[in-house]
């Protein structure tokens, strides 16, 4: 199969560049995309229990305690103790983690805004659809049967 026709090879290109968009304007904030994911997964008023960031952004414990720790460091985020569980902890933003979130926020609402301006309200609805499809697939497990399947 031609790389250029597979689904999995486009959907993993445009998410590099996308990945490698947003590093390069993170480092102008002396950041990274992944923190910025995380300060836009924070609820901003409440906090959000450090068990429930992994599972909310699709991320694997030992990467999510690294940037958080780093992230604690820079003073964008604090820990505090669950009032509702003494075995947790609540991620709070610090007001340098709330301006970092705008600075974030605003960085993909520019992105969302300029590929809307590129493509139709339709083909971006075809878009969402295919992607939904793909993840409802993969979650089914309805991608790799018993048989395989002969190339293509």
């Amino acid at each position: 199969m031609d790389k250029d026709k597979s689904i999995d090879h486009q959907l993993r290109a445009t998410w590099q560049a996308i990945a490698k968009m947003y590093n390069e304007q993170a480092v102008k904030h002396e950041s990274t995309m992944a923190s910025a994911f995380v300060l836009l997964n924070i609820d901003s008023t409440k906090g959000t229990p450090s068990t429930a960031l992994g599972p909310l952004m699709g991320m694997e414990p030992t990467s999510l305690s690294r940037i958080l720790k780093s992230m604690e460091d820079k003073g964008a985020i604090c820990r505090e103790k669950n009032p509702e569980d003494g075995r947790s902890v609540i991620i709070k933003l610090t007001p340098y983690g709330k301006e970092m979130r705008a600075v974030s926020k605003g960085h993909v609402y520019q992105f969302n805004n300029t590929i809307r301006e590129h493509i139709t309200e339709e083909e971006l609805e075809g878009f969402f659809k295919v992607t939904s499809t793909i993840n409802k697939l993969i979650a089914e497990k309805k991608v790799f049967q018993e048989a395989p399947l002969k190339a293509i």
